[in-house]
């Protein structure tokens, strides 16, 4: 236990760190010039005096690692600002497009689970089989489409061939699960086949091992070994994929909700980075950090448990 809290307290440190050093590197690329905010906030056509008075309204005469202070310890207390573009508080707009982002991503990384998992175990099963190679095959081939690619391709058939689904996912009539198939299986083409992979590699290490030979040698059914003993030594690698797996997720859903018209925070990055609205920007790349660096801890709290060998306080 006191090993585990080590580790976390750590992680938390450094996680801290991680996110501190990046939000001065954003407050530097999107503030440090005052004058080019004071354009984005009140548009080109304003006048030097209307920019000049908003910027010492707005205590941009400070010195610039007193700005990044004061934004930092804004941003911590949830004062994200009001976004130019929308003309709405910043923290109210990103909550429930990132809410929609994470329903999206969660649909896609439980198709990347259920048939990367499944198929990576079956293949590692019977390494060398008909079906094994089948499903590398399309592993490979699921891995080397692009998401807007695949985007293309499966509208094409499913909306303009054959009918059966919607082109757009706008959520405009509240949710439907029809509007989400399209956009849940472009996200989880691409990881399936790369954890597929990943799994199988690993379960093919696994059954090689003495002590699964051992199994055999006593009697014990296939599936008896594969549950009670190769399945949590296989799954090591595979779950830390899988956590890495959603920073991905965030930033391949911009693609995905650009191209299928989904309310979520991709396409609210998008419409903030294409109307340069900065408070927005801001707070949405702060978010994507924080995403990563809890899925880091998340990967090494559940390495540690699928492997008790590993001392969490040791890393």
């Amino acid at each position: 236990m006191l090993s585990v809290l080590h580790f976390l307290s750590r992680k938390i440190a450094i996680a801290i760190a991680t996110m501190i050093a990046v939000s001065f590197l954003i407050f530097i690329a999107l503030e440090v010039n005052v004058e080019d905010v004071a354009v984005k906030v009140l548009g080109q056509y304003s006048t030097a005096e209307q920019r000049t008075a908003w910027l010492f309204a707005n205590g941009y005469d400070d010195p610039f690692l007193i700005r990044y202070l004061r934004w930092l310890a804004d941003f911590a207390c949830g004062n994200w600002g009001m976004s130019t573009y929308f003309r709405a508080p910043v923290i109210e707009m990103i909550l429930p497009r990132l809410a929609a982002s994470a329903m999206l991503a969660g649909g896609a990384l439980l198709v990347i689970i259920v048939f990367g998992l499944g198929l990576g175990v079956l293949a590692g099963m019977r390494s060398g089989s008909v079906l094994d190679r089948v499903i590398s095959v399309v592993s490979v081939i699921t891995t080397s489409i692009p998401d807007f690619a695949s985007a293309v391709f499966l509208s094409a058939i499913f909306v303009f061939w054959l009918g059966w689904l919607p082109g757009a996912s706008t959520m405009i009539s509240g949710f439907s699960l029809k509007e989400m198939i399209l956009p849940v299986s472009v996200l989880g083409l691409y990881s399936m086949g790369y954890l597929a992979r990943v799994t199988r590699a690993s379960m093919v290490d696994v059954m090689s091992t003495h002590y699964i030979r051992t199994a055999r040698l006593k009697g014990a059914s296939m599936t008896r070994i594969v549950l009670h003993h190769a399945l949590r030594n296989a799954l090591i690698t595979p779950v830390t994929v899988i956590m890495l797996q959603l920073p991905w997720l965030l930033s391949g859903v911009i693609v995905v909700e650009v191209f299928y018209a989904y309310k979520g925070f991709g396409t609210l990055l998008y419409d903030a980075a294409l109307n340069q609205d900065i408070y927005l920007i801001e707070a949405c790349a702060m978010i994507s950090v924080l995403v990563v660096v809890v899925s880091q801890i998340l990967s090494d709290l559940i390495y540690g448990w699928l492997n008790p060998r590993i001392s969490l306080g040791g890393h």
